[in-house]
């Protein structure tokens, strides 16, 4: 069986808690509440056979990197994978679609960030399970509106191996004043290492030469978040 096909079973969506199920918390909260993962598992409405439509969708974004990712991907690609095909395939290439020319139209629509729990809104769905840690970049403007979210690392995040020109590629592409840098710990446990902590002063004072600013480094996992600036972790 491919590796991307090799998923672990979870519950059905409509054997979530309410509070849990994406269309509620929609309706709740509001869309800006909801991940990547989350508003994909709307349009995609069914998962498969032992993967609920939220795992499907998390699935997705794992493969591709993200909504860009997605983006870029084709319409065959995207319809040959386990429980999409076309009818699937439209909706979601529709729905991104519509994304960019509403951005296009009305840039005052993107998601603003003013504090951990909204970074944690955007990707806790669609990272806190992840089997590797990825690390992330979320690409903001003067007004902490996300641009876009960037993946630029899978693997263990380390000083041995984290480039910090790589975190900041992308940033420097979109001249962006200021980034948050997120990723998981498989484990669940979110709390920060001692290599986490060195991972974020290295990447703080990479962003001070760079002239962009790293306003947090958020850390998530399956029993929450951790961020390291309300910790004053690295942050002075």
């Amino acid at each position: 069986m491919p590796a991307e096909e090799r998923v672990p079973y979870r519950p059905l969506i409509r054997d979530l808690p309410p509070g849990e199920r994406p269309r509620e918390r929609l309706r709740e909260r509001g869309a800006p509440y909801l991940s990547n993962s989350e508003l994909i598992a709307i349009l995609l409405r069914t998962g498969t056979t032992g993967e609920n439509v939220l795992d499907l969708a998390t699935r997705l974004l794992s493969l591709h990197g993200g909504l860009d990712g997605l983006d870029r991907a084709s319409f065959p690609e995207l319809a040959a994978l386990r429980g999409m095909g076309e009818a699937k395939t439209a909706q979601l290439k529709a729905a991104l679609e519509l994304g960019k020319r509403l951005l296009a139209t009305a840039p005052e629509a993107r998601v603003t960030v003013q504090s951990p729990q909204d970074v944690a809104n955007l990707v806790m769905a669609e990272m806190a399970f992840l089997e590797q840690e990825h690390l992330r970049v979320l690409l903001l403007n003067t007004k902490n509106q996300v641009l876009a979210t960037k993946e630029v690392y899978k693997g263990s995040v380390n000083t041995a191996v984290l480039r910090a020109g790589e975190v900041f590629q992308e940033a420097v592409r979109a001249n962006c004043p200021s980034v948050i840098v997120v990723h998981n710990h498989p484990s669940g446990d979110p709390t920060p290492s001692q290599e986490d902590v060195q991972v974020t002063s290295q990447l703080i004072q990479a962003g001070k030469v760079l002239d962009i600013e790293l306003l947090d480094h958020v850390i998530v996992g399956r029993n929450g978040y951790v961020s390291l600036k309300e910790r004053g972790l690295a942050f002075s």
